[in-house]
């Protein structure tokens, strides 16, 4: 990604977050746990855009802990030199995530401007969002895409009066290799869940999970994180690839649905037309009509009333 120019010199901001209680009604994941280490985090930050930050304090959090929304949380949230991130992780292609970090950074921005004035002859400043998916699902996508909030726009007519754009990095094992390069953790924790589905593919979910873990510590790959979190990283593991895979199972049964709904439709069309074709031939009564198309005795009467 391009690097930007930034001002190292940064003035003080006058944004002010309250932190509220943490909401414990989700599931957390490996990938937040790993990166929510500010200093990981600010590794992470310079392999996506080409810098060489050193001091992790620099790094301003501002996760929002009770912004849940369908049950999902953003994985991360900070402020850097007056640019707001939003990081999130993704193990399953999902088109929606504009929407919902459209959601998302208007509670940031709520929070940032809670005690100031929006009728004020003064213009309120707010830090620009960046919105980064690092996403290790299944599905075959490139290196980088995006994803757009106006994609969801129905009828849309010219340029999107409203846009926001999501950059979808594939974090997968073998993809993003300079990336990976730059950022040590990001690339041994893609090697890890690399692990965790290959050995999943040919034993029980809990094994798999424990054997990849231990696997990695001995490799020395993120050794140090999962020996300090191993049983927390396994419960999580197992979440995530039961959550994965129940994912896809809904995905594949909403498309028969639809298959099935289309091929229903289409079956639907096929007999309107013949018994249409029979009626305007007048050689057919009304019950040979129905038996030859499947239509009803009812259907091929409203047809053949609409017809005149």
């Amino acid at each position: 990604m391009a690097k930007c120019k930034r001002n190292r010199n940064r003035a003080k901001r006058n944004f002010t977050f309250k932190t509220p209680a943490a909401n414990r009604n989700y599931k957390d994941t490996v990938f937040r746990m790993l990166f929510s280490d500010r200093k990981n985090l600010l590794s992470l930050y310079n392999a996506v855009n080409q810098s060489n930050y050193k001091n992790p304090e620099d790094l301003e959090i501002v996760t929002l802990e009770n912004a849940i929304y369908m049950g999902i949380k953003n994985d991360l949230a900070f402020i850097m030199d007056t640019n707001l991130y939003l990081y999130e992780h993704q193990s399953t292609y999902n088109p929606n995530m504009p929407l919902r970090d459209l959601f998302y950074i208007c509670s940031e921005y709520q929070k940032l401007v809670d005690k100031k004035s929006l009728f004020s002859s003064t213009l309120q400043k707010i830090p620009a969002p960046n919105f980064i998916e690092f996403y290790n699902g299944s599905t075959v996508i490139s290196d980088c895409t995006e994803l757009r909030l106006s994609s969801a726009f129905e009828c849309l007519t010219g340029e999107p009066k409203l846009e926001l754009i999501v950059t979808v990095l594939n974090v997968n094992e073998g993809h993003n290799a300079d990336l990976m390069q730059h950022c040590s953790m990001l690339k041994e924790y893609a090697q890890y869940v690399a692990r965790v589905r290959h050995y999943a593919s040919d034993m029980p979910l809990n094994e798999a999970v424990k054997h990849a873990v231990d696997e990695c510590i001995r490799e020395g790959i993120l050794a140090e994180f999962l020996t300090q979190n191993r049983n927390e990283v396994i419960s999580m593991s197992i979440f995530e690839y039961d959550k994965e895979l129940e994912e896809k199972k809904l995905r594949k049964a909403e498309f028969e649905a639809g298959r099935e709904a289309g091929f229903a439709e289409g079956e639907n069309h096929a007999a309107l037309e013949i018994a249409s074709r029979m009626l305007q031939s007048d050689k057919f009564s009304l019950d040979e009509i129905a038996n030859f198309s499947g239509l009803s005795i009812a259907e091929v009467k409203k047809l053949c009333t609409d017809k005149q």
